[in-house]
Parts: C-alpha cells; structure tokens; sequence
C-alpha cells in the first residue's frame, strides 16, 4: 500500500514537474541567453551584460518602455474607476436591469479582440475621429474595463449590505457611505481589477496596433514588426528584451512569494 502511495506521488510530481517545464521554459530560455553575448538564440557566446547596458541605454528601447508602461498604468486607472463604478451601479440595480448589464459587459471578453478591434477602428472612421493617444486609450479601456467589473462584482456580494444601510439610517450621505463604507470591503477587487488591466494593456497587440498613431510604438508592436523585418539593427534590439522578459519574470515571482509569506504570516497570526 505504501510503495502504491508512493508511486502515485512520484507520477504527481513528475506531472506537475513537466508541466510547469512546458510553461517556463521559453522564459527561462530568454533569462539564460540574456546573460550571453549574442543576438540570436541558439549560437554560442561568453557571458555578458551587454543586452542590459542595451535595455538602459537605447534611447528608442526606453521609449517604448516608457510608453508601454505610461499607456498601461493610464488605461488601468480609468478602467479602474469606470469599472468600479459600473459594478457598483450594476450591484445595487433591479434583478432585470443588472442582468443585461452583466450580459453586455461581458461582451467584450467573450468576443474575439480582433472584431472589437476592428469595430473600434471603423467607429473612429464613421465619427471623424483621427487616430491619436486618445483612441488608443479608449481601446485599451474597452478590453480592461470588463475584467474589472468582473474582479469587483465577487466582493460586492460578499460585502455586508447592512453596513451601507446603517450608515444611510446615521444620516451619511450616498456618496458618503460609497467611499468611507463600501470601498473599503471591496478595495482588494479593485486593486486586482487593477492589476488584471496592466497586465492586459502590457501584452496587447492587436487593438494597439488598430488604435494607435503614427509613431507611437509599444514593446508588443514594436517586437511583433521587428520579427517580420528580421535586420541586424531589429536583432540587436530584439535581443535586449531578453533583459527586460528577465527582469519582470524576477519581479513577478518575488512579489508572488513575498504575497505569499505575508498571507502565511497573517494566517499563522490568526
């Protein structure tokens, strides 16, 4: 019964060990050539640093950084606000009215993002409205928004209604009793809303790219066009975003860990 037992959590942790292989290994792969001289992956080289001085020193490399990271935290914000006040509003609606609100704010996860990108461009068309910084945050707002409301919804129904009504009955105001009672039991959905929105907006090509304005670049377009263009100027960049994949896969994890240890922590306290 025990070499059964053991034999089970031998094929588990084989399992979840080729699993997680199949998932890192392309970002691990990136990590270990982004200490190697060279710009092609696969070839030989002696240790270096040279793709981090590139990453810290490329005017054009910080740029698109800058306007990646600039264009997320902007669009993750509104869609924060708008998509917590939605959720509220949606929350506290008659049976029917929340239904269809639910159901229309889900759209835009379920719908393929090149037909919401498409329906922004033609809409921006049909107004007269030419392609510019606006446009492009109005099409990262369109795919953020959602999944905050979807992040907030949970802890609205976990909430105690009777806090809210308490506070009315003391003689609060709405907006009073919105910002100093319900807020505060739904923060963590709206900081993970949050969150989900950068992480959507970092990665997003195809609504960048149908939104955008002339010259305006971000990592994930400037990567996907420098790989069909395939020159030994786009290489040498290419290559520094090995340093940068690095560099947030090690921020990443360590604020997985450190979340993880201080949930412990308040747990072991508890």
């Amino acid at each position: 019964m025990n070499r059964k037992h053991l034999l089970l959590d031998c094929c588990k942790a084989i399992f979840i060990g080729l699993v997680l292989l199949f998932l890192y290994a392309p970002i691990l792969l990136l990590a270990v050539y982004s200490f190697i001289g060279t710009d092609i992956i696969g070839t030989s080289g002696e240790f270096s640093l040279v793709h981090y001085v590139s990453l810290f020193t490329d005017p054009k490399v910080l740029t698109m950084i800058g306007n990646t990271i600039f264009l997320a935290l902007a669009s993750a914000a509104l869609s924060t606000i708008l998509g917590t006040l939605g959720a509220i509003g949606m929350y506290y609606s008659k049976r029917r009215t929340k239904t269809m609100l639910g159901a229309v704010s889900r759209i835009p996860i379920i719908n393929a993002e090149i037909v919401t990108a498409l329906a922004l461009a033609i809409a921006f068309v049909v107004c007269a409205i030419p392609k510019s910084y606006f446009t492009l945050l109005v099409g990262h707002m369109v795919i953020s928004t959602p999944f905050v409301v979807l992040s907030v919804m949970p802890k609205l129904k976990q909430m105690d209604n009777s806090l809210y009504e308490a506070a009315l009955d003391l003689g609060a105001s709405p907006a009073k009793a919105l910002f100093r009672v319900v807020l505060p039991q739904i923060i963590p959905g709206v900081i993970s809303g949050f969150m989900l929105a950068v992480t959507l907006s970092l990665d997003d090509y195809i609504v960048t790219f149908y939104t955008r304005p002339n010259g305006f670049e971000t990592i994930s377009t400037y990567v996907f066009n420098a790989t069909t263009r395939g020159n030994a100027q786009t290489a040498e960049t290419l290559s520094s975003f090995w340093a940068l994949t690095t560099i947030i896969f090690i921020l990443i994890l360590l604020i997985v860990l450190i979340s993880n240890l201080v949930g412990k922590k308040k747990e072991a306290d508890r």
